[in-house]
């Protein structure tokens, strides 16, 4: 119990405010171990400051190194600007229907963030788009035909990661025929297993081929599954489906705990709880407030004492973490870039040719 206790951060991926390090995260990794952390928009000044800001937090290191990470899939969802080079939305590899150009994208967007010192992109989105009014997922798709979408992410996923930066597939069971905006509400999607087999799991099968370093799950309800809870905090979902059924060895995130589908109903220490149990291997604790995020830990250390729990389950996620950083973390790793070095890799021109490429498909 004692080695869980002092790695229980491990399990948590950790976001803050500000272009550098707050003392209380500080404070916080000291504590706990942190896994790692997770930059968004408002952590984002200019490239130097992000590639100061990854070498602080890598500095928060205990054990094991840190993961620093970031979602940068490219339009809408991109927290990275220029003078990085700014992606087209994903739709328009699926239009283009070229898995050398996927490629492309996806060698130069990994350039890009080793030179800024990020090591995990919770990208590509792999949810078929089979409802075009989808509000949260829409051009962030690659494509509206499950093969598509599969052929694509698994030529991002193993470019990227054969690059140095882990890819996290995202968001499992599928967020592509959902209505609402999980962000806000609980979505609830009605297929029946044959469905989701045929559809929403093959770009993840194909994924998982590719050796994913990472799958995330996605807050919605899916009944004919689990009644009762999202799959985010699902033991059928995400131990029986992902894990068992389709075979998945790599690590098992959580979409970001603040969302209103899971952080309106249950609270970010009961949902770490439940996401842990259900056989997650990282929860993102993505809104800024070490105090909550404590809590959470301690609420986690709590639950394993009293056997809500089990200590091997925690384990078990804790090497599964050792593991993964150990295939993308382990030194030498490439140190962020400085100065003129940094500037003439980020939005050079032969990325903005290949962003333009890709624009013709907008």
């Amino acid at each position: 119990m004692r080695d869980v206790r002092r790695h229980i951060g491990q399990l948590a991926f950790v976001g803050f405010d500000g272009y550098a390090l707050p003392d209380d995260v500080r404070q916080l990794a000291k504590t706990f171990d942190i896994g790692g952390v997770v930059f968004f928009a408002h952590n984002v000044q200019e490239p130097e400051q992000v590639a100061e800001l990854s070498r602080a937090s890598q500095g928060l290191a205990q054990e094991m190194p840190l993961w620093v990470s970031v979602d940068q899939e490219g339009g809408r969802v991109a927290r990275l600007k220029r003078p990085f080079t700014e992606w087209p939305p994903m739709q328009t590899l699926g239009r283009a229907g070229d898995d050398a150009l996927a490629a492309r994208f996806a060698r130069a967007l990994a350039t890009e963030l080793t030179a800024v010192g990020i090591s995990l992109d919770f990208t590509p989105v792999l949810d078929v788009l089979t409802n075009p009014k989808n509000p949260v997922i829409g051009d962030r798709a690659l494509a509206e035909r499950a093969e598509d979408v599969a052929r694509l992410g698994a030529a991002i996923i193993r470019t990227l990661q054969a690059e140095g930066i882990a890819a996290c597939g995202k968001h499992f069971p599928g967020h592509g025929d959902t209505s609402v905006d999980s962000h806000f509400e609980l979505p609830l999607v009605e297929h029946p297993p044959d469905r989701l087999d045929a559809v929403e799991y093959v770009p993840f099968k194909a994924a998982i081929a590719a050796d994913v370093a990472a799958i995330m799950t996605a807050h919605i309800l899916l009944p004919a599954l689990d009644e009762e809870r999202p799959a985010t905090l699902s033991r059928r979902i995400v131990y029986g489906e992902l894990r068992e059924k389709l075979g998945f060895n790599g690590l098992i995130l959580t979409d970001d705990m603040s969302m209103k589908a899971i952080s309106s109903r249950y609270g970010l220490s009961e949902a770490t709880v439940q996401a842990i149990a259900a056989g997650c291997d990282g929860v993102l604790m993505c809104a800024p407030g070490a105090d909550a995020q404590m809590a959470a830990l301690e609420a986690l250390i709590y639950a394993v004492e009293q056997g809500r729990v089990p200590q091997k389950r925690v384990e078990d996620a804790l090497a599964r973490q050792r593991k993964v950083k150990a295939r993308f973390l382990a030194p030498p790793r490439p140190r962020p870039a400085t100065g003129a070095a940094l500037r003439a890799t980020l939005g050079r021109d032969e990325h903005q040719a290949i962003a333009a490429e890709m624009a013709r498909f907008v």
